[in-house]
């Protein structure tokens, strides 16, 4: 390799590296949110009893950005809702640390029902509550 080769390979590398070092970190809240859904796994049920929900992130104003559905019928209902927890706190910290604003609608938990053995969030068969 001639030297005007390895001086063009070393800054290709150096950028490449530049590059992947620039990358920000994924925020806790999005980590944790991963680690829920993992613990959530298919939502599985065969009756609207075992259908529940867990408020997810943070809103600026207070209060979750959603909720999502989950199952008791096997799932860890104590890790699941010690995740849940931390995902939340892990949101209201990264929304006051950044000074994001948002809308203040209050997002109202839907409740959870068993549909075609899932646990969904029960927006009504119509998109109504």
């Amino acid at each position: 390799m001639t030297p005007i080769r390895r001086l063009l390979a070393a800054l290709l590398g150096a950028t490449a590296l530049a590059s992947c070092a620039q990358t920000p970190p994924e925020p806790a809240s999005q980590r944790l949110a991963r680690d829920l859904r993992t613990a959530i796994g298919p939502a599985r049920c065969t009756a609207d009893s075992q259908c529940r929900t867990l408020p997810i992130g943070a809103k600026a104003c207070g209060g979750p950005a959603g909720y999502w559905a989950w199952s008791t019928l096997n799932t860890d209902a104590q890790a699941v809702q010690d995740l849940a927890a931390r995902q939340g706190k892990a949101a209201r910290e990264e929304v006051a640390a950044s000074g994001m604003q948002s809308n203040c609608a209050i997002v109202t938990d839907p409740g959870a029902r068993c549909d075609a053995g899932v646990c969904k969030l029960d927006v009504g068969r119509d998109g109504a509550r």
